[in-house]
């Protein structure tokens, strides 16, 4: 059987980052990328709200930003992780309650319910935007948010 290890917690750098152009199939892999990341890191018990919440960024940079690129990072944080998505498009992204049948305008619902705290920070250079989220573990090692 083949078995992926990430990095131990000793081996583990307090941030990850990486530029990519992403493609209806890298949420997939980034989630991958973190959960590694997140268990190597001593947060397993975040993991899911974590790839969650990433699942719905990347989406939205597939969705609405031309060219798809975008830079990601992870920042551990004493006791959980940041998330950051980063993208050259100047458009603020804001939550939408969309109606039940339609295909979007669920996904920054969907991280506000799912981390800890979120937020979106335009670059001061105009040239683009950072969406971003938190997700810390409580007392028990689980997500906050869950």
């Amino acid at each position: 059987m083949n078995r992926v290890t990430g990095p131990q917690t000793a081996d583990v750098h307090s941030e990850y980052h990486a530029d990519f152009v992403v493609g209806e199939h890298s949420a997939r892999h980034l989630r991958r990328i973190l959960r590694l990341y997140l268990v190597g890191s001593g947060l397993a018990g975040v993991t899911d709200a974590a790839e969650l919440a990433l699942t719905e960024l990347v989406a939205n940079v597939v969705r609405h930003v031309p060219g798809r690129r975008c830079r990601v990072c992870f920042l551990l944080q004493p006791g959980g992780v940041r998330v950051e998505v980063g993208d050259d498009s100047c458009v603020v992204p804001a939550p939408v309650g969309g109606s039940g049948l339609s295909e979007g305008g669920r996904g920054l619902v969907i991280v506000d319910a799912v981390s800890d705290r979120w937020g979106v920070v335009v670059r001061p250079d105009g040239r683009g935007k950072v969406v971003w989220f938190e997700c810390r573990a409580g007392e028990s090692g689980q997500a906050n948010s869950l």
